[in-house]
């Protein structure tokens, strides 16, 4: 499902591209030129976890497949200018979706799957670096950080796995990368991007009891996905 999506991105950008260098009139010719301008965006993403096992496990061969979902993702836009190629921008909203967790290790079908869903509340902080524009086109690339509070993460609750919730730390930190194209359209700019997000904390909240076939083989869990992102400005 991730490679047909980023197929079908590419192909959005290839025809995108090729009918924005067919047109030669200058839409929104002054739009780069504010200090400050605002938006907002739409997009889906697909996340799923990397595990790395821990090889000091009491739970001998361990084996964790993530099967994830496409979800969605909206949010608004502050952009700042700081030079003519380089924007710097606050990009807050919201990310919903849902991984479903099967550890292949537990012979118990019924405590061997955890499904896993999300909502984040989703704070980057993104440096934006563009092209010249070329007629009503202009690339870009971004790099960035963010903070990601996990409002379904479950640290609070005293229960665990042993009683069927699997949890997460709330609070998180990501990077992430992309590309894109700003397309300048008659009324305002639409800016298609494919990102990367990668976590760089641990989010497993281990369970209370241990040894745990759920957590205990697990050394690190973070977040990594990809995210269609459609900005209008």
């Amino acid at each position: 499902m991730l490679k047909k999506t980023y197929l079908f991105c590419l192909v959005v950008f290839y025809y995108s591209f090729s009918f924005a260098q067919k047109e030669r009139v200058e839409n929104l010719p002054n739009f780069d030129k504010p200090k400050i301008h605002y938006g907002f965006y739409l997009g889906l993403n697909q996340n799923d976890f990397k595990i790395a096992y821990n090889r000091t496990s009491t739970v001998p061969f361990p084996d964790i497949e993530v099967e994830s979902s496409v979800g969605f993702n909206v949010g608004l836009i502050a952009d700042l200018r700081l030079h003519n190629n380089v924007n710097l921008r606050l990009e807050p909203g919201l990310i919903s979706n849902t991984k479903t967790l099967r550890f292949n290790h537990i012979a118990n079908e019924n405590q061997a799957t955890r499904e896993v869903g999300n909502t984040y509340l989703h704070v980057p902080l993104i440096f934006k670096f563009s092209t010249n524009r070329l007629n009503n086109i202009r690339p870009y690339v971004l790099s960035g950080v963010s903070y990601d509070y996990n409002f379904s993460s479950n640290e609070s609750n005293s229960d665990d796995n042993f009683s069927g919730e699997f949890r997460q730390t709330s609070s998180n930190f990501m990077y992430e990368v992309g590309i894109g194209v700003d397309f300048y359209l008659p009324y305002f700019k639409f800016s298609p991007s494919i990102r990367g997000i990668f976590a760089i904390n641990n989010e497993l909240k281990y369970d209370n009891t241990s040894p745990s076939p759920w957590t205990d083989p697990i050394s690190f869990m973070g977040t990594r996905g990809l995210f269609i992102h459609f900005a209008f400005e």
